[in-house]
């Protein structure tokens, strides 16, 4: 007789440090059988090739990845130059490039600090964007070529960390949608001779920070009822807002989805604590000064 693997009410933030060659998909499903969690998640897709940062919401917590989403990035990428890749990485086709000298380090410089504010970028084909209902890289994988339009992305900054040969590896904090494969091949073309992604890792998510992160190794090694010691509380995910402290009374209007004035706050989002200082969901203020609820947390918790 095969027995059924028991679930559990399994709530909170696991900041996961993703390995080479693994999938978010694949890491999310492996934290959850791990944790014997009823719902998992990801907040933001990592390539197989790249390394680092995976925040994975279990439980309650799966409510509030999206706010997550739109935060901003930072990533350490390694760019070989006088090469192209079919797919802009490691994982494509790759052709080497006529170089006959390379760039020196003030042209690479002088470069990087024009790809620095506001860019427009091509998302690339093999990407999980979707047109006409199918994800691009089914298209690609067909040799099929569908218009993709520029979009507009936000480069905070670029740093060079090491210039040696033909890599480049830089540091770069970003706006979200922004494409790191597709910087590379651009960086590649401005300097006429061709780039490509070679390495990938992601160090920050907003304020969520690589240093605080474990990998599956380490998980797999901690006894089971010890794992719940590496979840961080699920209001982690919405570190940017500010906080709401509700009394009894406004608590109980909140949690039956009634509306209350709070003249004294700016319009936008905020983490939402019960009288008894538990977080209990994420609240939103309008114009007219009025707090309404955006996500509450179960009220069964």
């Amino acid at each position: 007789m095969q027995f059924k693997r028991l679930k559990f009410n399994v709530d909170g933030l696991l900041l996961s440090d993703k390995p080479i060659g693994l999938s978010s998909s694949q890491l999310v499903s492996k934290i959850k059988f791990l944790f014997r969690a009823k719902k998992a998640g990801h907040t933001g897709t990592l390539d197989p090739m790249a390394t680092g940062l995976l925040p994975i919401c279990l439980g309650e917590a799966t409510k509030f990845s999206s706010y997550l989403l739109n935060a901003d990035k930072t990533y350490e990428a390694i760019i070989k130059l006088g090469y192209k890749s079919s797919t802009g990485d490691v994982e494509g086709e790759i052709t080497k490039q006529k170089v006959d000298i390379m760039p020196s380090l003030a042209e690479i410089k002088k470069l990087l600090h024009e790809f620095s504010g506001t860019i427009e970028q091509r998302p690339p084909m093999f990407s999980a964007l979707k047109y006409q209902g199918k994800p691009l890289y089914s298209y690609a994988r067909d040799g099929i070529d569908v218009p993709r339009p520029k979009r507009k992305v936000m480069i905070h900054t670029i740093e060079l960390l090491k210039y040696q040969g033909n890599k480049l590896k830089l540091k770069i904090k970003c706006s979200k949608g922004t494409y790191v494969r597709t910087l590379a091949e651009d960086i590649g073309d401005q300097l006429n001779i061709g780039g490509y992604l070679i390495e990938l890792r992601r160090i920050n998510i907003g304020n969520l920070s690589i240093d605080d992160a474990v990998n599956i190794e380490q998980i797999e090694k901690i006894e089971d009822k010890e794992r719940v010691k590496l979840l961080l509380p699920t209001e982690e995910l919405l570190s940017e807002y500010e906080n709401i402290v509700l009394n009894s009374n406004e608590e109980i209007a909140i949690k039956d989805g009634k509306i209350i004035e709070q003249g004294g706050k700016r319009p936008g989002l905020y983490k939402l604590y019960g009288s008894n200082n538990v977080f209990i969901g994420l609240g939103e203020i309008d114009k007219t000064k009025i707090l309404k609820v955006k996500r509450l947390k179960s009220l069964k918790n």
